[in-house]
């Protein structure tokens, strides 16, 4: 099983550190991140969900409303978070800035295709994978990175990947390799130029290719 891009996102209901939630409305409208990962009390995990809660404010300023998942209960997960907050040099209490969904039968691991048959625990069982799901106030699968257990995720590039994605949901541009907010964004190639210059009025830069092809348009970011 799993989720496709522009798939409708499952309104899933689940325990979570803040209570029992409903996802779609717990979204409301609002972008979103769903990251998920392997289990309570590991390494890697405590070290991204500790810069996922330095990083708050920043998906804040993007409108970004964020969720972890583990395969722990609740109440583990409340301990953990005590661990993630001392690492993070912040008070120790139990709580974290975002939610994070108990998934203690795996049953959204396996809906959403979170499972890492390479890596297993001590039992024997698949670790959830780190996924990594941004969803747009339309409930639709917008961005998927899945990261194996042994690999912790670059924030970073999530942020980066957001404002392309929040920038392109509204202006006709794409952005380029490396790109990051501010710098130059790409004509889509589906525009005609006399459309694009109406478009685009603060300029449009052309590539000259051996190809003689004007498809490499750069333009500032509208």
């Amino acid at each position: 099983m799993g989720i496709n891009l522009g798939d409708t996102f499952p309104n899933f209901v689940a325990d979570t550190t803040e209570g029992t939630i409903k996802f779609h409305d717990w979204l409301g409208d609002s972008w979103g991140i769903l990251c998920s990962h392997p289990a309570d009390y590991t390494p890697v995990c405590t070290t991204e969900l500790g810069c996922m809660a330095k990083l708050v404010p920043e998906f804040q300023k993007r409108k970004v409303k964020m969720i972890a998942l583990s395969v722990d209960s609740v109440q583990d997960h409340h301990g953990w978070s005590q661990d993630i907050n001392a690492f993070i040099e912040q008070p120790p209490v139990q709580k974290l800035p975002f939610p994070i969904i108990a998934d203690e039968k795996r049953e959204l691991a396996v809906q959403l295709g979170m499972i890492d048959p390479a890596e297993r625990n001590k039992e024997g069982l698949p670790l959830t994978a780190r996924a990594v799901f941004v969803i747009g106030p339309d409930k639709k699968l917008k961005l998927s990175i899945l990261y194996p257990a042994t690999t912790g995720r670059n924030f970073n590039e999530i942020l980066r990947v957001i404002d392309s994605l929040q920038l392109t949901a509204c202006k006709k541009v794409a952005t380029p390799v490396n790109w990051k907010a501010g710098e130059e964004c790409m004509v889509l190639p589906n525009i005609p130029a006399e459309e694009a210059a109406k478009l685009f009025p603060k300029g449009i830069r052309t590539e000259k290719l051996p190809s003689s092809k004007s498809y490499l348009r750069f333009t500032p970011q509208p």
